[in-house]
């Protein structure tokens, strides 16, 4: 065996969601060994136990397993180290993309960075092509994982353009072959975007016919749903239900935000079909996404196009499109009259538009003696569509509400982190510290269930080998955590605090931070997905 480091005088959480005491020994990238009565630093305790090379000190402190964020936005811009400070200060290890149907793979990417610029950023380099040449990229170059679902958007893309007519046999038989060379390549399932072009054109059919290429390896089925979620919740999982027992495939639902008790029931009712329903959910009640796909009818919202442009050309023109706009925003139970109050405008790519980001659509407009639908429209215009904002929901749930969902054996962590621009969602660098002090210090989910939901899950759901467990054999993606100083520090007013309370984190058994600060090493690996792990999880989450 090569060098080993001896994470020592820490605890790792129990059975019963408490603490105990424990030495974690680490050796080949993997856990050697996890001792409560603790190892002799530099010395071997028998004949297999190898010396000591380095030691990190753990008192007062946990050993849990690295966290996956179940749903990231981060992958294009991973190879920035400010990115993977972000991530890894909450204690993330792993990040799943390809989310909400659009992806950088299959195809040459251009699609994915011109629709989904402002939330994934610019296309990452390949090592060579496809899913295979995605995951490539990160083998060696980051200090974190990524995994990637096969985004069906982009699939469709590649096929049909943006038609929004129904696919042909010939049409789906190509996109087929698609998703399993994805598969193949390593996905860790099949992710659709109902809200957006031009994964809104597909039926249930046409995506049920999709998910069952990704579930004969065992790959889930992860969408956002259709429809806006909140009050359109039911309508949501129903659709998932049909495309579910129609492929013969795992459910799992992104960021899914409702009311609580709303949320809980149709998850339920879900189950009683027989369909299993997973789903991530962040600690945050407001949320973020494209401008155009929260304003525009599909027909105006496609990107690198002049079409938006073009309809606003004249008076009537400009009428047509307020008409859509105010249709759309009145429409939705979770805005209505006061949306331009509730919608932030966080990131702007347009220069002379900079100055607004951070403000409301209300506040911008007031400030530019203009009309909040003529200034989204014009900031549209003039960022060829590349605008995020964050949204506000009519009441915030409180922590104690949103526990009850994350206590659901079906939640799993996500934080539908967005890296891009000045002025993001706090999310993406707060999230999983949020879990942490916010509900596992506060007593709302037990230390047993935060380790569970945040790393053993996710690592199981979407394939991810012999991790989430501090155990003998399991890959030695490993955070220290201090329960009582972890925090997310990250607001709505300064997103990109780095959370605090993690400050030593092992990827494969090397260091990538230590005492707060990134190493040198880059550890990090394109994760391709596995068989699920036959002997199971040991009960206690480590073995003696």
């Amino acid at each position: 065996m090569s060098a080993t480091l001896l994470l020592a005088g820490g605890s790792i959480v129990d059975g019963s969601g408490g603490f105990r005491r424990a030495d974690v020994l680490v050796a080949d990238g993997r856990v050697a060994e996890v001792r409560t009565e603790g190892l002799e630093p530099g010395a071997a305790s028998d004949d297999r136990t190898p010396s000591v090379d380095q030691v990190i000190d753990c008192s007062g402190r946990i050993v849990m397993p690295g966290f996956v964020d179940a749903h990231s936005h981060a992958g294009s811009l991973l190879f920035e180290e400010r990115v993977q400070l972000a991530l890894l200060r909450q204690g993330v290890t792993t990040v799943v993309t390809g989310q909400d149907g659009v992806g950088p793979a299959p195809g040459d990417g251009a699609y994915a960075a011109r629709y989904f610029g402002a939330i994934d950023g610019p296309h990452p380099t390949y090592r060579g092509g496809g899913i295979a040449g995605l995951l490539a990229t990160y083998d060696g170059t980051t200090r974190v994982n990524v995994a990637t679902l096969v985004p069906a958007g982009t699939v469709r893309h590649e096929v049909m353009g943006d038609d929004p007519g129904p696919a042909g046999a010939d049409q789906l038989d190509a996109m087929r072959m698609l998703v399993l060379q994805g598969m193949t390549d390593g996905a860790v399932g099949l992710a659709s975007g109902l809200d957006y072009v031009p994964g809104l054109f597909a039926d249930a059919e046409e995506l049920a016919a999709l998910a069952a290429v990704a579930a004969t390896v065992g790959g889930p089925y992860v969408t956002h749903m259709r429809g806006g979620y909140e009050a359109n919740t039911p309508a949501g999982i129903d659709e998932v239900v049909r495309i579910a027992r129609a492929a013969g495939a795992r459910a799992h639902v992104s960021h899914l935000h409702a009311p609580v008790p709303l949320a809980l029931a149709e998850l339920a009712r879900a189950e009683q079909q027989g369909v299993e329903v997973g789903f991530d959910a962040y600690p945050y009640s407001r949320g973020c996404t494209i401008l155009s796909m929260l304003l525009l009818p599909a027909g105006l919202a496609r990107p690198g196009t002049d079409d938006l442009a073009r309809a606003l050309e004249d008076e009537d023109g400009r009428r047509r499109v307020r008409g859509a706009v105010l249709d759309r925003v009145l429409g939705r139970p979770d805005l209505g009259t006061a949306w331009a109050d509730q919608v932030t405008l966080s990131h702007v790519p347009a220069p002379e538009f900079h100055a607004l980001q951070g403000l409301t659509l209300a506040e911008a407009a007031d400030r530019t003696g203009t009309d909040p639908v003529d200034l989204a429209l014009d900031v549209l215009v003039d960022s060829d569509l590349q605008v995020t904002v964050i949204m506000r929901v009519p009441r915030p749930r409180s922590a104690e509400e949103l526990a009850a969902l994350f206590r659901s054996p079906g939640h799993t962590g996500g934080s539908d982190g967005i890296f891009v621009g000045s002025h993001p969602h706090p999310r993406a660098y707060g999230t999983f510290a949020r879990y942490l002090s916010d509900y596992a210090r506060a007593g709302l989910l037990s230390w047993r269930e935060a380790q569970d939901h945040l790393s053993t899950s996710p690592a199981a759901r979407f394939g991810l080998g012999r991790r989430g467990v501090v155990a003998p054999g399991w890959v030695a993606d490993l955070v220290v955590v201090d329960p009582e100083r972890v925090r997310a520090r990250s607001t709505y007013d300064e997103p990109e605090l780095l959370a605090e309370g993690v400050d030593d984190v092992l990827v494969a058994g090397i260091p990538v931070v230590r005492r707060g600060a990134l190493t040198h090493a880059t550890p990090g690996a394109g994760l391709r997905r596995t068989e699920p792990v036959e002997d199971g999880v040991p009960s206690g989450g480590a073995s003696d």
